[in-house]
């Protein structure tokens, strides 16, 4: 999308002077109803509130799929999972320990992008696009690792371990496993320490920080200060867990989890206030997909659907941007964006070129987060693993089962998805539709495949 006069002034200057850094917070299973100032009243987000209220809340913001691993690739890569290979694990959903399969290293990821005009790249947190050598982060682009290669249940006190038979759970710095088991309640502390170290040591010249929290995925985990608030009975089952997780007495500290995770936000915005950075500097919040069907408190909010499907509950995410004196404050912005969309325009801002000697599928959208352009998005495709499922143009979104169009929302009128008009729109349905079918054979045309290794092993720490 060609660029207004007052966007190609702005990067020009911003070329000039000094590049933008770049803070995408992408926490785990956090619905769209999950932040008090998107209406979450189990919940309390004061400083995430306040970052809304210094920017802009997002509410037409997708990721590419309703699931940890495809979405976390198309927000690497800037493409629909599928295209790149990456829209389900080798036998399941995800990836799981110990997996063949991962990102293709010959991918062009959104921090090899920016290493390409002297950005320093940090990711802190939980990769989940594939945990042999050859896929890790150090790997994909990243100068820094902290974290877990996948979800933190993952591991032995997994609820079907019978079935999974899950190794223990390794926490790596860089290449290298550091310990075994880490203690989870603990994950979202040391990811922010990591993360605030990360910024004021590159503080003099321009960086790409991706916090993926493993949290609130479940099960919830918080640190001790943050139990404050939580019954005796559940302090007291949480004390006795001796060696296995309590999944159903975790899963009472949601408004716990979700409060440090605004601490953690708090911490990175203050972070960049001290240092200088605060004005130069895009932070955007938001989650990989929907809250998972059965808990208690996880909430869409207003959407139909959780993880897992295709209706706005599993794919439409709360997303507050940032940025002072470049993003609107205060305002919220409903025109369609998806996370694919950050890779080209971090590269336009960071004076980096997108790659061109494959297809991407995210756009532009500097206009659009500054309010000077509507979406560039004519349409936005759900997937469900490697089914293509609905399609969203404009305020219209049908959805087909095997191929058949069965279901059609007008989302500007029924967010919700609770009325369906399939039947009083043949001519929608119809164009929406051939969307689909032309679609799916560029895709077919058009796609890469993941990388897979010989003989892996689930990652464990080394014997001294």
């Amino acid at each position: 999308m060609t660029l207004s006069l007052t966007c190609l002034g702005l990067i020009q200057t911003l070329s000039a002077a000094e590049k933008p850094n770049f803070v995408v917070i992408f926490t785990d299973d956090q619905g769209y109803g999950d932040l008090s100032c998107y209406g979450g009243e189990h919940v309390s987000t004061p400083r995430i509130d306040q970052m809304a209220a210094e920017g802009s809340r997002l509410t037409s913001f997708y990721v590419a799929a309703p699931v940890c691993t495809p979405s976390r690739a198309a927000l690497m890569t800037g493409c629909y999972p599928k295209r790149i290979g990456m829209a389900v694990g080798s036998n399941f959903g995800v990836l799981l320990a110990g997996d063949r399969k991962g990102l293709n290293p010959d991918e062009i990821t959104i921090a090899e992008v920016l290493k390409t005009a002297g950005y320093k790249t940090g990711i802190f947190g939980k990769w989940h696009l594939g945990d042999q050598s050859p896929f890790l982060p150090t790997k994909q682009g990243f100068d820094e690792y902290f974290g877990i290669p996948y979800s933190h249940d993952i591991h032995p006190f997994h609820p079907r371990q019978d079935h999974y038979k899950f190794p223990p759970l390794p926490l790596l710095e860089n290449e290298t496993v550091i310990e075994m088991e880490p203690d989870a309640d603990y994950l979202t502390k040391r990811v922010t320490e990591h993360a605030v170290s990360f910024i004021e040591r590159n503080k003099d010249e321009p960086f790409f920080l991706y916090v993926p929290h493993p949290i609130p995925h479940a099960p919830l985990h918080v640190s001790p200060p943050f139990l404050e608030g939580v019954s005796d009975e559940i302090v007291a089952t949480l004390s006795e867990e001796n060696g296995r997780i309590d999944y159903r007495a975790r899963d009472q500290i949601f408004r716990q989890a979700i409060a440090e995770i605004d601490w953690s936000v708090g911490q990175i915005l203050d972070t960049l206030k001290a240092n200088g950075l605060d004005e130069n500097t895009l932070v955007l919040f938001t989650s990989d997909n929907g809250p998972p069907k059965n808990t208690l408190f996880a909430s869409p909010g207003p959407l139909r659907g959780n993880k897992g499907t295709t209706f706005e509950g599993g794919m439409r995410e709360p997303t507050v941007v940032r940025w002072p004196g470049q993003i609107p404050a205060g305002k919220s912005n409903d025109e369609l964006m998806t996370t694919m969309d950050l890779l080209p325009t971090f590269a336009k801002l960071a004076g980096a070129k997108v790659p061109t000697d494959r297809m991407i599928d995210g756009k532009d959208i500097w206009p659009t987060l500054t309010g000077n352009a509507g979406t560039p998005h004519q349409t936005f495709f759900y997937h469900q693993g490697n089914t293509l499922s609905a399609v969203r143009s404009g305020k219209w979104k049908l959805h087909v089962n095997k191929g058949k169009p069965t279901q059609l929302y007008d989302l500007e009128s029924d967010i919700g998805e609770k009325e369906n008009v399939v039947k009083s729109n043949p001519d929608v349905v119809r164009r929406l539709n051939e969307y689909l079918q032309t679609f799916a054979k560029d895709i077919a045309d058009n796609s890469r495949p993941a990388a897979f290794v010989d003989n892996p092993k689930p990652l464990a720490k080394a014997n001294k």
